[in-house]
């Protein structure tokens, strides 16, 4: 049986996609079922990030990298820095509908942190629908559908009743709140505890 996952994330959030490589290794392993959550950093009537906020974010990068290579084997290339991911968190609900959530979100997550690319332009989200499987077309047309911007929202107003107010925000069986990005072999003791039905 597969630990049931909620994953509250934001595609430009880079620790997000580290947690999101452990957990589809452990998905991949039959161990868990993901459920993505939407969680956006910069909303899109967030005001403009202030200069030295966005300078000490840049300045953690070197860090970050460092933690990716290391513990993750990931070489991060990071897309345009304060980018809205609205868009992509659509497309992601489209993908999901059909059957292609998974790999949408690791394939949004490779498109910004490591091949540099702008994940709210629709010409880049529809190129990695295709690439996935997905008709072009209908997807294109998803973004602009307001039921999925519906759940995308709802997704971050149960992140707000919760108490989340950062990502990655990872619970198991909807009570084990796991905060922070987390390597494959701490969530793989974590699923195993679950399995054994100890406590966490």
């Amino acid at each position: 049986m597969r630990i049931p996952v909620d994953i509250w994330s934001d595609f430009v959030c880079p620790w997000c996609y580290l947690a999101a490589t452990s957990l589809e290794r452990l998905r991949l392993e039959g161990k868990v079922a993901v459920h993505w959550r939407s969680f956006e950093l910069r909303p899109v009537d967030a005001p403009p990030i202030p200069q030295a906020y966005k300078e000490h974010i840049l300045n953690t990068r070197p860090r970050l990298y460092a933690i990716a290579r290391e513990h993750y084997g990931i070489e991060m290339n990071p897309g345009p820095f304060g980018i809205n991911s609205r868009a992509a968190l659509i497309g992601a609900k489209y993908a999901e509908s059909r059957g292609k959530g998974d790999a949408y979100h690791m394939a949004v997550f490779r498109a910004y942190w490591e091949r540099a690319q702008p994940i709210d332009s629709r010409e880049v989200l529809g190129n990695i629908a295709q690439e996935i499987g997905l008709e072009v077309e209908p997807f294109l047309a998803a973004l602009d559908d307001d039921w999925l911007e519906a759940e995308v929202l709802a997704d971050e107003e149960e992140a707000m009743a919760h108490g989340i107010t950062g990502v990655p925000a990872i619970v198991f069986l909807r009570k084990y709140l796991i905060s922070a990005a987390q390597p494959y072999s701490v969530l793989k003791e974590i699923v195993e505890k679950l399995e054994a039905g100890a406590p966490v």
